[in-house]
């Protein structure tokens, strides 16, 4: 391995490349992916740095409250992780936050929790969307979709109440471990079968 990792590939095209390239930056890739909580964990901080743009709570806070109700209310690790990470997309989508959310989970988590965090900012328009002149129902046209009433259902009991200034939260370490627990090994990725095992 450490051969392997003192080494780079010499092709010059994708189409170049041999079984021996491959190895090497699989080799260099496997640290730099394990290494994904740590930047997941940054990203966090830096929300911490952002007071909310015009919110009660700064986005990190909202974060944490969003997290700390659904871990209290017994919900799995998995979706408190999602609760914790449903608007971390923020920081680069600022027109697209809970896709980029999902797109960063989607390996890591299953499709019911994807859904969810994709999907979540249309279910929370339902609260506000007539102020800004959008339709608060457009939530409507996933009717019938078997993740409706658990995106609802999160956006209800842990997105919308986690406004709030005054409700009490962990701090970002309490979730942490479990953090890197879900981001330990995709479970849906194309790449997946390139993983040494």
């Amino acid at each position: 391995m450490e051969d392997l990792l003192a080494r780079r590939a010499t092709f010059k095209t994708i189409k170049q490349s041999t079984k021996a390239d491959w190895d090497i930056i699989i080799a260099h890739h496997m640290p730099f992916a394990a290494r994904l909580a740590d930047r997941v964990l940054a990203q966090l901080r830096l929300l911490g740095e952002d007071e909310g743009g015009g919110y009660a709570v700064g986005r990190l806070q909202h974060l944490l409250v969003s997290a700390t109700l659904a871990h209290e209310a017994g919900e799995e690790e998995e979706y408190v992780v999602c609760a914790l990470l449903h608007d971390v997309g923020d920081l680069l989508g600022s027109w697209n936050h809970p896709e980029v959310s999902a797109a960063m989970l989607k390996p890591f988590v299953s499709a019911a929790n994807h859904w969810m965090v994709e999907k979540h900012g249309i279910f929370q328009g339902y609260n506000f969307f007539q102020h800004i002149n959008m339709d608060r129902n457009m939530r409507e046209q996933f009717r019938g979709h078997p993740h409706f009433e658990r995106t609802a259902r999160f956006v209800e009991l842990y997105d919308n109440p986690a406004f709030d200034p005054d409700v009490q939260h962990r701090p970002l370490e309490f979730f942490e471990p479990m953090v890197r627990r879900v981001f330990a090994q995709p479970k849906n990725s194309m790449y997946k079968a390139s993983i040494p095992q």
